[in-house]
């Protein structure tokens, strides 16, 4: 399995703390003005839901792996729920890359894999390098366009 390039946990992170930090503020809101325990407990869930986050990126960073195969591009990430994805080539109908601002900063970008079915049926590798991500587009592209409709699932 190919990895994620490993700057996608400071991506994760930013977006986790930012999360932290909204929720920390509310505890502490609810706590000074309605509740009137403590000033640290706002601060103090803060800490700890960051300290879960720093522990769950981590285990999500080493859960996370994509590959080519001969038919399908095989996903397989999760921390608590583990899931694999085949996505046969055949079902492919378009394949994206991203980059937004967060992504544009840290040298990061993503391929979006678009298939054929209900809506939403689409896959995100998040976490590779620019120049990686076109590479696997236009091959992903290539796979799919080779690919026979008789090999369909």
């Amino acid at each position: 399995m190919n990895a994620l390039q490993s700057r996608v946990r400071v991506r994760w992170g930013i977006v986790a703390l930012v999360v932290v930090a909204i929720l920390g503020a509310i505890v502490y809101a609810i706590d000074r003005f309605v509740l009137g325990f403590s000033p640290l407990l706002g601060p103090g869930v803060a800490v700890a839901l960051a300290t879960l986050e720093v522990v769950y990126i981590q285990a999500l960073y080493r859960s996370w792996g994509y590959r080519l195969d001969d038919d399908a591009l095989e996903l397989e990430r999760g921390v608590v729920t583990k899931v694999e994805t085949a996505v046969p080539y055949v079902r492919v109908q378009h394949v994206d890359t991203q980059r937004g601002p967060l992504d544009r900063l840290l040298g990061l970008g993503q391929v979006v894999v678009y298939t054929a079915g209900s809506r939403g049926a689409d896959v995100t590798i998040p976490g590779l390098k620019p120049d990686q991500a076109r590479e696997l587009r236009n091959r992903l592209r290539d796979l799919a366009i080779e690919s026979e409709p008789e090999d369909a699932v």
